[in-house]
C-alpha cells in the first residue's frame, strides 16, 4: 500500500488568502467611504447654490433698486440650517448692482458655494419685453 497524502490546505495558506482578503475589503471600504463624501458634498453644495439663487431672485423680485450694503441671515432648508450673506456694489454702470451671495454652514464659516448676480433698474410688471416687441408691429410689412 502506498502513503496516502492529505490534499488540504496548510495553515500559511489559509492566512495568506485571508490576508489578501482583508486588505482587498479594506480598499472597497474606503473607496465607499469616499464616494459617500462625495455624494454628500455634491448635495450641500447644490443646495447652497439653490439657496444663493433664490436670494439673488427674491431681490430682484422686490422690484426696487437695491442698497449697497451687506446683509445676512438664516434660513432652513431641507432640514437643516444654512447661514446666508449678500454684498450688493456698484458696477460703475447707472442702476446696475452686483449681488454676491456667499452661504455658509451654521456649523462652519467655510463658504460652501457663492453665486452672483446683477439686479437692474426696477420695470413696470409686463412691461419687460417692451423694447424687444417694438418693430414687430411692422414684421411683415414691405415698404
Amino acid at each position: 500500500m502506498g502513503i496516502r497524502r492529505n490534499r488540504a490546505f496548510t495553515l500559511v495558506e489559509v492566512m495568506v488568502a485571508l490576508a489578501i482578503i482583508a486588505l482587498s475589503l479594506t480598499a472597497v471600504g474606503a473607496k465607499m467611504a469616499r464616494m459617500i463624501d462625495t455624494s454628500n458634498s455634491m448635495q450641500e453644495r447644490t443646495y447652497a447654490s439653490w439657496i444663493a439663487q433664490n436670494k439673488i431672485t427674491e431681490m430682484r423680485l422686490a422690484n426696487v433698486l437695491p442698497e449697497v450694503t451687506t446683509t445676512s441671515g438664516d434660513i432652513d432648508y431641507a432640514n437643516r440650517t444654512w447661514r446666508w450673506r449678500a454684498v450688493v456694489a456698484e458696477t460703475g454702470i447707472e442702476n446696475l448692482f452686483r449681488v454676491d451671495v456667499e452661504i455658509t454652514s451654521t456649523d462652519s464659516n467655510t463658504v460652501i458655494r457663492k453665486v452672483t448676480g446683477f439686479i437692474g433698474e426696477p420695470v413696470i410688471p409686463g412691461q419687460s419685453n417692451r423694447s424687444w416687441n417694438r418693430g414687430s408691429e411692422n414684421a411683415g410689412v414691405t415698404q
